[in-house]
Formats: structure tokens, C-alpha cells, sequence
């Protein structure tokens, strides 16, 4: 038996359904029952229950992308602030390798940098590195703080929430797994912009969300609510899962391959384009030396061969 439905608010140490039920993520057994072991929201899935906490730290995992505060420059790496109870380094070698340079004229404390999650030791340090398009600092904008675990209701379905708030504030957002949304735009519309990021956050949870902040959007900038749209075209109910950002990470490597490959189709093409053609080369061969010193002869013409000899 279960006592709580998808997505109810929870307390820890409360009931959440008998042992017929898998206890998940955020949950513990007790005498039988599952029970919750945080703040959170209930996700069902078959017979397994989970709970999402509403507040949590991030945890980094290597292939993260995040946006990190520079805290410190050291002799050979800057310290990076990844809004997480663990620390993050940037060593020199991921910036410019071997070469030496004054790493403070490169980026200094107070920089923002999109970085990613290179390695992580046993002590969760992350080592972070630049390698990855669209990697390095960030130049103006503002950055709005969530909860990690909301970044994928940020992102939506298939990029659709985060698309339709760049679409209609024409501002640029990149949105970092460790719960930092960098935003930059018109003044105006970047405080919107920050506006409609912590209702998503507060609202997570809710059904309906995609249109309600449509809604919002185009009152907010148009003055008046969006056209209907067709039943078919509604939102579907969206359900909270772990934050894995999976769009945001598949987009960047995409780009990234597309860009080795259209590099190796380049080169390909310029090998192509340098090798000899040795039909022509004979040819010439024969041109020139038939005005020097008859050097090239035709050998046996049984086989059609070309021969070179040299007095």
C-alpha cells in the first residue's frame, strides 16, 4: 500500500508506503515501511519510490559542465568556486600547457568561466579544464543561483523551457549543472530573465509550468497573452529525475564532433588535392627530356611499361 501520490510534498521520517514498495534515492526501511529521509517531492516509478530533496549541494561528476567563480591564483592554478561544498582547481597545463605565463593576466580573482569537470579525486576535488567549444570567460551578463536539482526543469523537455525564454527575451543563457545560469541581454530582460528562473525553481514541482511562464513572458514583454495553441501542442506533464543535463552536454559534444569531422574532411581533401597524378608526371617527364637529352625511352612495348635510364 502507498500513502502518498507523484510529486507530494514529504518530511523526513514520514510514511511513504509498505514494503511491497522499492525504497529509492532520499528514502530508508523501517519496520517494514519506506520512509522519506528529507525535504523533498515523491517520484514514482513502477514500485520504486524516491524523493527528491527541494535544497541540495552539487556534486560534482567528470563530463559536468559548470560555470565557476575564480577565488584565488596561485603558483600553477587558480581556485574555482563550482557552488559545491567541494573545491575546484583550474592547473595552468589545461590553459596553455607547458608555455608560462603571469597566470593572473590570464584570469584573475572574479573571473566567471564556463568550465568542465575533468577528473574528480576521492575527495571530490574536481579538476577542471577549458578543452570543449564555447569553454572560457565570460564577458558581462549576470548569474542567477538555483538548486541544482531544478536545472533540468529549467532546461525542459527536448531545450523546450530554456528556448522559449531565449527566443522571447533575445538574451544569451548558458546554464551550468552545478545550478549557476549565466545570462546576458538587454538590462531589462536580463532581470526578467532572473525573474522567470526562480519561479521555475520555486514551481518545479508543478504541472502546467511551460505555459504559465509563456504566459508570464509575453505579458511581461508583448503586453498581452499568447495566441492559443492547439490541444495537441500542449505540454506534456513533465516529471522531476536526477539532474543529468544530458541535452545541454549532447549539444556541446555534437558541435564538437561535427567540427573534428568537418576538419578531417579537409584534410582529406587537401591530400587529395596534393597528390600526384603520375600519368601527368611521366608525361612530363618525357616533354622535357626529349628536348634535353632523350633520357626517356619506351622499353618493351609488350607491356606497355615506362622505363627511365640514365646515361
Amino acid at each position: 500500500m502507498i500513502y502518498v501520490e507523484n510529486k507530494d510534498l514529504v518530511i523526513p521520517g514520514q510514511i511513504l508506503a509498505d514494503d511491497e514498495y522499492y525504497s529509492g534515492r532520499g528514502t530508508f526501511k523501517d519496520n517494514g515501511k519506506v520512509c522519506s529521509s528529507l525535504i523533498g517531492l515523491v517520484s514514482l516509478r513502477n514500485k520504486k519510490i524516491r524523493v527528491i530533496p527541494l535544497k541540495s549541494k552539487y556534486v560534482p561528476k567528470k563530463g559536468d559542465v559548470v560555470i565557476g567563480k575564480i577565488n584565488d591564483v596561485r603558483f600553477s592554478m587558480w581556485d574555482v568556486d563550482i557552488n559545491s561544498p567541494y573545491s575546484g582547481i583550474l592547473p595552468a597545463f589545461e590553459v596553455f600547457g607547458r608555455e608560462k605565463k603571469e597566470l593572473n593576466k590570464v584570469y584573475d580573482v572574479g573571473d566567471v568561466l564556463f568550465l568542465r569537470v575533468v577528473d574528480v579525486d576521492e575527495i571530490k576535488k574536481a579538476k577542471l579544464g577549458l578543452k570543449g567549444r564555447g569553454m572560457g570567460k565570460f564577458k558581462g551578463g549576470i548569474i542567477v543561483d538555483i538548486a541544482p536539482t531544478k536545472v533540468p526543469r529549467l532546461i525542459g523537455k527536448k531545450g523546450s523551457m530554456i528556448n522559449m525564454i531565449k527566443d522571447k527575451t533575445k538574451c544569451k543563457i548558458v546554464v551550468g549543472q552545478n545550478g549557476l545560469v549565466w545570462v546576458k541581454g538587454d538590462e531589462d530582460m536580463e532581470q526578467l530573465t532572473k525573474n522567470i528562473i526562480h519561479l521555475i525553481e520555486a514551481e518545479a514541482h508543478t504541472s502546467g509550468l511551460t505555459n504559465k511562464i509563456k504566459n508570464k513572458l509575453y505579458l511581461a514583454i508583448d503586453g498581452e497573452l499568447p495566441p492559443e495553441e492547439a490541444p495537441e501542442e500542449q505540454e506534456e506533464e513533465f516529471v522531476l529525475e536526477k539532474p543529468k543535463l544530458q541535452n545541454f552536454k549532447e549539444e556541446l559534444e555534437q558541435e564538437e564532433r561535427e567540427a573534428e569531422e568537418k576538419e578531417a574532411e579537409e584534410e582529406e581533401e587537401e591530400e587529395k588535392g596534393d597528390k600526384p597524378n603520375i600519368a601527368k608526371v611521366i608525361q612530363e617527364l618525357k616533354r622535357k627530356n626529349k628536348s634535353k637529352d632523350n633520357t626517356l625511352s619506351y622499353g618493351d612495348n609488350s607491356n606497355n611499361s615506362f622505363i627511365l635510364n640514365k646515361k
